[in-house]
């Protein structure tokens, strides 16, 4: 048996157990102020490109989409400010009846108990059949490396196209994306931006936060900036844009 994948319109009674999908996000990743204007809508704007994954009757992942209009004007150009940037143009051109001519992939989630089965390639590659279903030949990614953590202090524009001996991407998950047909565009330097007391830190992370600077934390692209005199700590998340034409 293997993941039956589905959209959330053809299959409106998982609009809750899309939301239980167990997953792997740091808590700090929940307090991004896009994330929270946005996100339980996406369930209900755009049910069309949200796909669920079930696994034996269990709903064991999940993934995110949203149209929007990229050539029009004062757009064009895939956002520095990648994830932040379409969710809010997506929504947006929603409510104003602007037509989209492109897709950006916002999240594929596959539960902690079922990684390693391949899950998260089948939800990209159902993806990409869904929104070329839907009519448009273009999907996006701000895609977030699974794999950088592990070196914050690394630039970016190096490590997103840093490659292995057969020429693949190093970072797994943008590795999957280029199997897949994706090509990698650019650094969206400001894909992300989290902000927050450092009293608000220390609890999302459990670290002191009592020095000035950049600090490592867990899980984190890139160091948080922390700044005592002011009392808050800031975060700003790259990702990679990656292109899939269909």
């Amino acid at each position: 048996m293997t993941l039956r994948i589905t959209t959330l319109a053809e299959r409106p009674e998982l609009s809750d157990a899309i939301v239980e999908v167990g997953g792997s996000w740091p808590e700090f990743m929940t307090h991004d102020v896009v994330s929270d204007a946005y996100w339980s809508q996406l369930r209900v704007v755009f049910r069309e490109f949200a796909l669920v994954g079930t696994y034996r009757g269990e709903v064991v992942a999940r993934g995110y989409s949203v149209p929007f209009a990229l050539r029009v004007e004062g757009r064009g150009e895939l956002p520095a400010d990648g994830w932040d940037r379409v969710l809010i143009w997506a929504f947006a051109d929603h409510r104003r009846g602007v037509v989209p001519d492109a897709v950006s992939a916002i999240e594929i989630l596959v539960d902690p108990a079922y990684q390693g089965r391949r899950f998260s390639g089948l939800m990209l590659a159902a993806m990409r059949d869904n929104v070329r279903r839907l009519g448009f030949s273009e999907l996006v990614a701000p895609v977030r490396p699974n794999a950088k953590h592990h070196e914050p202090r690394s630039a970016m524009r190096e490590y997103a196209f840093r490659t292995r001996d057969d020429g693949l991407p190093v970072d797994p998950w943008l590795r999957t994306h280029v199997r897949a047909g994706g090509e990698i565009v650019k650094v969206a330097p400001t894909s992300m931006t989290i902000a927050g007391t450092l009293a608000e830190w220390r609890k999302w992370t459990d670290l002191p936060f009592d020095a000035d600077g950049p600090l490592e934390v867990p899980d984190a692209l890139v160091p948080v900036q922390v700044n005592t005199v002011h009392d808050h700590a800031v975060y700003v998340e790259p990702n990679v844009w990656v292109r899939h034409l269909l």
